[in-house]
């Protein structure tokens, strides 16, 4: 079982500004232990800057974001060890392997890095600087660090943009898996996603 697996997520009365203009406005969600998320709406309806909130990159101009009740701002940095955050960059440092990539992060996380090499079938690739890789094999890698260590958190912002069907289908088990531990899922993504029973949240 995941650390924190039996908590709540909860989104309260949210608003969030963008460009001078509010993109999500009187928002309330409610995220359980082993629930998965689809986040929809058009380009600019503020599905990105949702997820950067719930993450605690971003400060709402009101309302609030708790994890089981207590806001998530009076204390941001244990708030980030439980979560993952797969954004439109692939944070990879390119100098570094993949193998070196991923032994870095688990010195941070925790985890094993065999078993994130599997998760994406890295192996064959693992001794590839990460300059060298295709935009699809850099996205591989970067859903391959949401197995490292245990964050009950997930949060996706168009998680299989440059994947091939194999690699999507391959993401499938690692996102099961999470959610049988209890963990939770959000993201935001124009295609759809190799989960089953994902609640719609249009923006």
């Amino acid at each position: 079982m995941q650390k924190g697996s039996g908590a709540v997520l909860r989104a309260e009365e949210l608003v969030l500004r963008r460009g001078g203009h509010d993109v999500v406005a009187g928002l309330g969600l409610e995220i359980m232990p082993g629930e998965a998320i689809m986040l929809l709406g058009r380009n600019g309806a503020g599905k990105s800057t949702l997820l950067r909130a719930l993450a605690g990159l971003l400060r709402p101009t009101s309302g609030r974001v708790c994890w089981n009740g207590a806001d998530i701002r009076e204390d941001l940095a244990e708030h980030g060890q439980r979560l993952r955050w797969v954004g439109h960059l692939d944070a990879a440092k390119p100098s570094l392997t993949v193998r070196e990539n991923l032994r870095f992060l688990a010195r941070l996380l925790g985890g094993e890095v065999q078993q994130a090499l599997d998760a994406m079938a890295l192996n064959a690739i693992a001794d590839q600087p990460a300059r060298s890789l295709s935009s699809g094999q850099r996205r591989r890698l970067a859903l391959s660090r949401l197995v490292l260590g245990q964050a009950p958190l997930w949060l996706l912002d168009e998680p299989t943009v440059g994947l091939d069907a194999a690699s999507v289908a391959r993401l499938g088990p690692v996102l099961a898996r999470h959610r049988a531990a209890g963990g939770m899922i959000v993201a935001a993504t124009h295609l759809p996603l190799p989960v089953t029973d994902m609640r719609e949240v249009t923006l």
